[in-house]
């Protein structure tokens, strides 16, 4: 069997592949958070009470990711596409480890779209679509600087990417002792 640290990170088109489908699925998290949200406050526009909805999202969003990293170390996508999340050493990240690490997954994209603004706001250029394609790619640049190939928010995290092995997937399906 191979051990943790042996674990291959996963190819990036999988990872990317792995970002889309968790896109589809926060659909649904933030829509329930934000129905949530409109209901305790009586709001009835998304602008109303917006830094306050932003952050209600920016918690609801963390909590998702936090409360799947924990419990199996994958997302529903991270499960569909064999990827699992681990420290260095290979065990199970701590939760002062996951919370540290979603936090620092929204750096390299807030960089991406404050360079956008800067741009739009030098060259009075509509920067919305350069915006919407280089924020989510902004989390992938350390991948290619990294020798591992992990994301910037992995290493900064003390946490890493791994491929699941299908030995380890089909001993997880199977009863124990059938």
């Amino acid at each position: 069997m191979n051990t943790p640290t042996a674990l291959p990170a996963p190819p990036r088109l999988r990872r990317f592949a792995c970002m889309m489908y968790e896109a589809v699925l926060l659909f649904g998290v933030v829509f329930l958070a934000d129905y949530l949200f409109d209901t305790l406050t009586q709001s009835r526009s998304g602008l109303m009470l917006r830094p306050a909805r932003q952050l209600w999202l920016f918690m609801a969003i963390g909590l998702y990711f936090v409360v799947c990293w924990r419990r199996s170390g994958q997302t529903l996508p991270m499960k569909t596409w064999n990827i699992r999340l681990v420290t260095r050493d290979g065990s199970a990240p701590s939760l002062t480890r996951l919370v540290w690490r979603y936090g620092l997954a929204w750096v390299l994209p807030l960089i991406a779209a404050l360079a956008v603004w800067g741009l739009e706001s030098l060259t009075r250029w509509p920067a919305t679509l350069m915006f919407i394609v280089a924020a989510p790619f902004a989390i992938f640049i350390g991948s290619w600087l990294d020798p591992e190939g992990q994301f910037l928010h992995d290493r900064w995290a003390g946490t890493r990417l791994v491929t699941v092995p299908a030995s380890t997937r089909a001993a997880r399906k199977s009863p124990a002792g059938a």
